[in-house]
């Protein structure tokens, strides 16, 4: 994908893997639109990169909508669309019946309706391209939160489905990171300290961003590793559980 003069928008783009994606979208001469919950955190990337600032809640359809319809009208059209918002919370079953539905709605269902109006807009434009931020845990699961593994896995599925319907007319791509240096790596003890020594900054994620970008990869795999993990887990599946049970072990 070539993005100099394209029109990028990015959810989470308030702080973490968004924000940087949007200073080095900008960077590679973008047009930038982010949008976050904290509308004052979007509006100061945005100045620091001349883009545009905008409050957005992921889980609610009309805002969604609205957000589409607005950069459509002013700009004519969106190249990309990177769905980006994302929470961890919760440990296993006993996790809050409202903590699993608000993971479910962040993690998951934004993209759904993220797709609801992206994709007709692209579809009309005569194409465009999905940026799902997902996880290396929609790959190879969270050993510590079962809502964060499970909605990263079906927002995987989510896009792959996507690359299957639309893939001819709408390029599509998943960002699959183990560990980064933001606040969510912070405040998970367990996995943050597994996967502190390797976490990558956000910016070497943006990085590997665009060169997935212009690559026209679906999977994003700023970790290599991640793919040999994940050609394990398909080789030997019970191997590999037991071998997760034992990492588990380590970190409870």
């Amino acid at each position: 994908m070539e993005l100099r003069g394209s029109v990028v928008v990015v959810t989470g783009g308030g702080n973490g893997i968004g924000a940087a994606l949007c200073r080095r979208f900008a960077a590679e001469g973008a047009g930038v639109v982010v949008a976050d919950l904290d509308g004052n955190a979007a509006r100061a990337v945005a100045s620091e990169i001349g883009g545009e600032g905008r409050t957005l809640d992921v889980t609610d359809q009309g805002a969604v909508a609205g957000l589409v319809a607005d950069v459509v009208g002013e700009r004519g059209r969106i190249d990309l669309y990177c769905s980006n918002a994302g929470i961890a919370l919760g440990t296993g079953p006993e996790t809050p019946d409202q903590d699993w539905r608000r993971i479910w709605d962040v993690n998951t269902m934004s993209h759904v309706l993220m797709a609801r109006h992206v994709v007709p807009a692209m579809l009309e434009a005569g194409g465009g391209y999905l940026l799902g931020t997902i996880s290396a845990a929609g790959l190879l699961n969270a050993m510590t939160s079962a809502p964060y593994g499970m909605t990263k896995a079906a927002a995987l599925s989510f896009f792959e489905w996507l690359a299957i319907a639309y893939g001819d007319r709408i390029r599509v791509s998943c960002l699959c990171p183990q560990g980064v240096r933001t606040r969510m790596l912070e405040l998970d003890e367990g996995m943050g300290a597994l996967l502190r020594e390797s976490a990558l900054t956000p910016e070497q994620v943006a990085g590997s961003v665009v060169a997935g970008l212009r690559e026209e990869r679906f999977l994003i795999l700023p970790h290599p590793e991640v793919a040999t993990y994940f050609e394990r887990k398909a080789s030997d599946y019970d191997r590999w559980l037991r071998g997760m049970r034992r990492l588990r072990a380590t970190l409870i």
